[in-house]
């Protein structure tokens, strides 16, 4: 996959987290939450895969897991501090149901004219249960620290900055989840650090490229309430 295309699909996923946030704003908090919820499942079936990017290997659910703190940190701002741990525990319950899901069907007896099929469906949907300690610890650690790194850089920029505020608490939040999802999840099967090096590098340039988006959505966010 050619890193245009990588690039492309980084925007159209801020573009509909944006969308995200803006019914938010209409219609109710509720729907950033959900999204939030629906990016760590996703993000948790795609940690299986290595994949490369440049001269970079990152797992393949760093784009969609970088969303969360894109949409948290929007939660944060228009909602409060309360609100965006609500979108990151609504995370964490949703990352549980889908596992205890996963190992219940991987479980269940599979039809004997589908055994092929079935086999296949258990190589892609195998968690291993090192990747789910490590995605639960690092989700949990990293979402309440870039929650909290949010509202202690807003009350020391006065509201003011929000380019700061939102790459100042992801840049580090993301420090911190690579280093404990990597490690946990992946040492003694590839080497951690260049893992841990990769992802957090292209995630500090998605959280530079949200940035626009971030401003973009607040200002039509403010628009909508104005009205």
């Amino acid at each position: 996959m050619s890193i245009l295309l990588v690039i492309i699909w980084i925007l159209a996923t801020f573009a509909i987290g944006s969308v995200a946030g803006i019914l938010g704003k209409r219609y109710g908090v509720e729907f950033p939450i959900a999204f939030v919820a629906s990016l760590v499942v996703m993000a948790n079936i795609f940690a299986n895969k290595i994949v490369v990017f440049g001269p970079l290997t990152v797992p393949a659910s760093v784009i969609v897991f970088s969303m969360t703190f894109f949409i948290t940190d929007i939660i944060s701002e228009k909602w409060g501090k309360s609100k965006a741990k609500k979108a990151v525990w609504a995370g964490f319950f949703a990352n549980l149901v889908l596992i205890i899901s996963v190992y219940i069907v991987l479980a269940w007896e599979s039809a004997s004219y589908a055994l092929e099929i079935s086999e296949m469906f258990s190589k892609i949907l195998a968690l291993t249960p090192r990747i789910v300690i490590a995605s639960f610890l690092a989700y949990i650690v990293s979402q309440n620290h870039d929650v909290w790194a949010f509202q202690f850089w807003k009350k020391k920029t006065k509201g003011k900055y929000l380019w700061l505020r939102n790459n100042a608490s992801t840049i580090v939040s993301q420090f911190i989840d690579s280093i404990i999802f990597i490690t946990i999840a992946f040492y003694g099967i590839f080497p951690i650090w260049p893992l841990i090096f990769g992802q957090w590098v292209l995630k500090i340039l998605i959280a530079l490229i949200d940035t626009p988006f971030m401003y973009a959505t607040i200002w039509i966010m403010d628009k909508i309430k104005k009205k």
